[in-house]
């Protein structure tokens, strides 16, 4: 009995690692496109369905995916409209690893591991290396299934295992295992697979797995309900939506399987297949689990729109606004996100940063041409808050660089880093700009018409580069590149020029010396300030050339890959 358990656990465990190897190696090759498919495509319910349904199937975690829909409701970047349509696809689609272990794929496990090993170990393309996880997890997930298989089948020799497994019918402790078991393990494709191997050995029949789907359905929005607890409000509906779709479709089911079960089962068995053998019995699970997550789909899609006023109405009203003085981040928080958002979120963050950035030169140059007291306070509030961003910005790409990021995404943190910092020093311009307003208030210090004609035109310049540069840097929008190139090259002409003309009103008197001294720091700095967002719009730019020198080393063996 020992050695069985021990088979039976470690068969268990090898599913479980292999699952999990292939879904983060998904993730890892392509989770940033699929992230930018999951944004762009769920702009209403139905093609959000259809998105969910597509993703959750590739990732093969409707927990990864409703945690990560969750983060977007969070941040504002996703409706709870369109999070409904994505959450009932993600249903969905999480019934594909249950579909493939009824297939019984074991007998190629053993080659899927051997071409997994050898893209992973003996290809230099980093791409193809990382999909090797793919396939080693697919290899993987399959022998853990072989061998709880094998376990399985001798536990029918055990009288107390099949006396036990025999008066298991109980509907509401079949509900409760599959929950309590689904919570544990954070993944609803575990418990079902496992009911798929058990009754392809005959150990269960098909009535009292269809209860333990349903406690499986609702165990499976655990994750999305636990990653909603630092989240907006918005972030908890969310949550909600989820669990309220699968805790009225497994009510409805529910009652259904015990009031006309007859009726359930043939309809089950008329989709995978009449057959007593317990081979089929296996299948017959697996397609029960497509089927109700489909019905629950057909019945709840048109009423969603009353679960999502109902979880306005158990999480009612606003998140507080923040107080005058407090800082705070919009899109990215202590709580690790999936790593396949984790760079999106920063991104959003960083995007945030530079539109404060840029909107306090712009109030600091206003306060230079009117000297406005009022505006000067706030340059400096500001100028603080993007301190207080740029610490945590930098903080959280440390973190999430610990983790295992798609490949394109950890290959531009380090453009993320250096754009994070050029913005800081952008508001540091801005607070030297509002020094020199408080200065020239203090000495009576002012600028001529004519200069500030200059300096009005040189801030349009840089107006125009701050906008390209965020394209450029957030879009990876390469057709500004000889723009901003040209913008740069005309901000150093407008600095010489500038400084002319001004050296030609000394010389005619008709500006002071003192004045001079501060209106060449500001075309100083304003000259600087464009070489920052230069910096900026190319920091993807140096990044993937730096990946390719250094994957050209690693091609000819100079670097060693870890």
């Amino acid at each position: 009995m020992a050695g069985i358990l021990i088979s039976l656990i470690g068969g268990l465990g090898l599913f479980i690692y292999g699952m999990n190897l292939m879904s983060r190696g998904i993730e890892r090759v392509a989770g940033n496109k699929l992230r930018d498919i999951l944004k762009a495509f769920t702009k209403n319910k139905l093609l959000g369905l259809l998105v969910g349904t597509f993703f959750t199937a590739m990732i093969q975690s409707s927990s990864a995916a409703t945690v990560m829909v969750v983060s977007f409701v969070n941040t504002g970047l996703m409706t709870l409209t369109e999070a409904s349509g994505v959450i009932m696809g993600a249903n969905i689609g999480t019934t594909v690893t249950a579909l493939l272990v009824a297939f019984r794929l074991s007998a190629v496990a053993p080659i899927f591991i051997f071409i997994g090993a050898v893209m992973a170990f003996y290809i230099k393309k980093v791409m193809i290396r990382k999909s090797g996880d793919i396939v080693i997890g697919f290899g993987l997930l399959f022998l853990g299934i072989s061998l709880m298989s094998d376990s399985m089948a001798q536990l029918r020799d055990i009288p107390a295992v099949i006396n036990a497994l025999t008066h298991f019918t109980n509907p509401f402790l079949g509900v409760l295992l599959g929950l309590v078991v689904t919570s544990v393990v954070q993944s609803s494709s575990v418990t079902v697979s496992i009911l798929v191997v058990m009754a392809s050995q005959g150990l269960v029949d098909l009535h009292i797995c269809l209860y333990v789907i349903l406690g499986c359905n609702i165990g499976a929005c655990t994750s999305a309900v636990i990653a909603s607890f630092s989240g907006s409000k918005n972030a908890k509906r969310a949550a909600l939506i989820h669990l309220l779709f699968n805790v009225f479709g497994s009510i409805l089911l529910f009652l259904m399987i015990t009031v006309i079960p007859s009726v359930v089962e043939n309809v089950v068995l008329a989709v995978s297949g009449h057959g007593s053998s317990a081979s089929n019995l296996g299948r017959n699970i697996a397609i029960a689990h497509f089927l109700f997550k489909i019905f629950m789909v057909i019945v709840f899609y048109p009423l969603m729109g009353l679960i999502i006023k109902l979880t306005m109405l158990i999480v009612p009203g606003d998140d507080e606004e923040q107080g005058d003085g407090e800082f705070s981040t919009r899109y990215i928080s202590t709580v690790t996100p999936n790593p396949a958002i984790a760079v999106y979120l920063a991104v959003q963050e960083i995007y945030r940063m530079g539109h404060m950035a840029i909107d306090n030169l712009n109030l600091a140059m206003k306060c230079l041409m009117g000297q406005d007291a009022e505006g000067v306070r706030q340059v400096k509030e500001t100028e603080q808050y993007i301190d207080y961003l740029n610490i945590k910005i930098s903080d959280y790409l440390v973190r999430i660089n610990e983790n295992n990021l798609p490949i394109s995404d950890a290959n531009r943190i380090s453009g993320y880093f250096h754009a994070v910092s050029d913005l800081e020093r952008i508001g540091d311009y801005a607070d030297n700009i509002r020094e020199y307003v408080e200065q020239m208030a203090e000495n009576n210090v002012t600028f001529s018409q004519d200069s500030l004609v200059g300096l009005r035109e040189m801030l349009d310049v840089i107006n125009q580069m701050f906008e390209y540069s965020m394209e450029m840097f957030g879009d990876r929008v390469e057709t500004h590149m000889d723009s901003i190139q040209a913008l740069e090259d005309r901000t150093d002409e407008m600095e010489k020029e500038l400084m002319a003309q001004h050296i030609d009103r000394l010389n005619k008197r008709l500006c002071t010396a003192e004045a001079g001294i501060y209106y060449s720091d500001v075309i100083a700095a304003l000259e600087r300030i464009a070489d920052h967002l230069i910096n900026i719009a190319f920091a993807l730019d140096a990044t993937r050339k730096q990946e390719k020198a250094a994957l050209l080393e690693i091609a000819h063996g100079k670097i060693e890959l870890k």
